[in-house]
């Protein structure tokens, strides 16, 4: 009897660990969310065509959200400047699809949703619910891509570092994730499991 109240002590002893290890992690993963936006297109389908008429869609929109966000200072200015410009940012990219020849329909939003941890070149950006600018092209049928709109951390000549919108802190979360591996793991567990 005694063994048994050992060892759900050490369980729950583990389990508290645990949840006060990653508090102020998850703490700091969402202030990360809070900071940026984000950005995700789905291609018409997964055809070569298609994925490459996504990344010139990419390419065309990054390059008009670098001018348009050229002088904000937080993520709440683009994403004022963002919703003035929603149906420019649909216009440009549908103005594109005509142009390579096809018929698709676009469809741009902003809206919030879920991104699993993604891993790019030189940092990485914990599992969450970002703000994001969404643009569909067709049937959204087909593999799609994001990155940050803001800051302008993507493809694009104003490429900036992602530490310029985030604290020391956060910075450190997302330039040397190898630390915490674990952690984003346990996030996107969380993220889950509350979704």
């Amino acid at each position: 009897m005694n063994l048994k109240l050992i060892l759900r002590s050490v369980c729950c002893a583990v389990i508290l660990c645990i949840i006060f290890s990653t508090a102020g992690f998850c703490g700091a993963c969402n202030d990360i969310e809070d900071r940026l936006l984000r950005f995700h297109i789905i291609a018409n389908s997964d055809s070569k065509e298609d994925q490459t008429l996504k990344l010139k869609v990419r390419d065309r929109i990054t390059n008009y959200t670098d001018t348009l966000f050229a002088q904000c200072h937080s993520k709440n200015e683009a994403i004022h400047i963002t919703k003035k410009n929603l149906s420019s940012i649909e216009s440009l990219a549908q103005k594109l699809v005509v142009e390579e020849g096809f018929d698709y329909n676009v469809n741009a939003s902003l809206t919030k949703m879920h991104f699993n941890t993604r891993v790019y070149d030189d940092f990485t950006l914990p599992a969450g619910t970002y703000d994001a600018v969404r643009i569909v092209i067709g049937n959204g049928e087909g593999h799609n891509w994001w990155c940050v709109l803001y800051p302008s951390v993507c493809v694009s000549a104003a490429k900036k570092d992602i530490g310029s919108a985030l604290s020391e802190g956060e910075t450190d979360i997302v330039k040397n994730s190898d630390r915490y591996i674990i952690k984003f793991k346990l996030i996107e567990w969380f993220e889950e499991l509350f979704r």
